[in-house]
């Protein structure tokens, strides 16, 4: 059963009316948290948009950059953006739930984040009203202000970005303080461990760009290094 699936059948089971909100609390644990995580990018990304009218072909596009979506299945995901844009709870909301949900998995927040940003970059720019929304969110799902600036390091202009704040550390790290950021990185992106953590076998394909990232900042400090 796919992820999709397993969201039109969650999705079914709202009462007329009900929040979204109301679906996170029945997928606290893996495999179900899976779930959990597919609806909260979404969603968020649904508040982020602001989007009035129907779902467009260039939003479905952008979960694409985030989710293997078939295309019999956009629908599934299309009624989780429509319902999120229409629902009566704001972000925050979202967020301190998702938060609440994830409280013990900083690094499953962490691949959360990083679908947002995936989404937020969709249309090639990267807007301060994007930027303050994402920051919000890592403050309400309990990323410390470090994590997010990293995360924005990776992903906005980022082979103009400091190495040092793709990798996570001070501008006077040593050169092994930045290699054991840089393999910690690398395991965490490994597909297993997403995969153990909550992360959608359909969503893997976050870690694909967010390794070339890091990989290259590795590089770019071993080439300040060397210089």
């Amino acid at each position: 059963m796919s992820i999709w699936t397993r969201i039109s059948q969650a999705l079914a089971s709202l009462a007329r009316g009900d929040s979204l909100l109301s679906l996170f609390d029945g997928f606290a644990t893996p495999p179900e948290r899976s779930v959990a995580f597919t609806i909260a990018v979404i969603a968020l990304g649904a508040k982020m948009a602001k989007a009035d009218g129907q779902v467009t072909r260039d939003e479905v596009a952008a979960f694409r950059r985030v989710f293997l979506i078939a295309d019999d299945e956009a629908d599934h995901a299309a009624r989780v953006f429509d319902l999120a844009r229409q629902d009566v709870a704001g972000f925050e909301s979202y967020a301190a739930r998702i938060g609440a949900l994830l409280k013990g998995d900083r690094q499953l927040r962490i691949d959360l984040m990083e679908g947002l940003f995936y989404i937020a970059l969709a249309d090639g720019s990267y807007h301060s009203g994007e930027n303050t929304f994402l920051k919000r969110v890592a403050d309400l799902i309990g990323l410390e202000p470090g994590c997010f600036a990293a995360l924005r390091a990776r992903h906005v202009a980022p082979d103009a970005a400091d190495p040092h704040a793709i990798l996570g550390v001070p501008p006077g790290a040593s050169f092994d303080e930045a290699r054991a950021a840089w393999r910690q990185l690398v395991v965490e992106m490994h597909p297993d461990g997403m995969l153990a953590r909550g992360v959608p076998a359909e969503a893997v394909q976050l870690a694909e760009k967010r390794l070339a990232t890091i990989n290259a900042a590795w590089d770019a400090f071993q080439r300040m290094r060397a210089a």
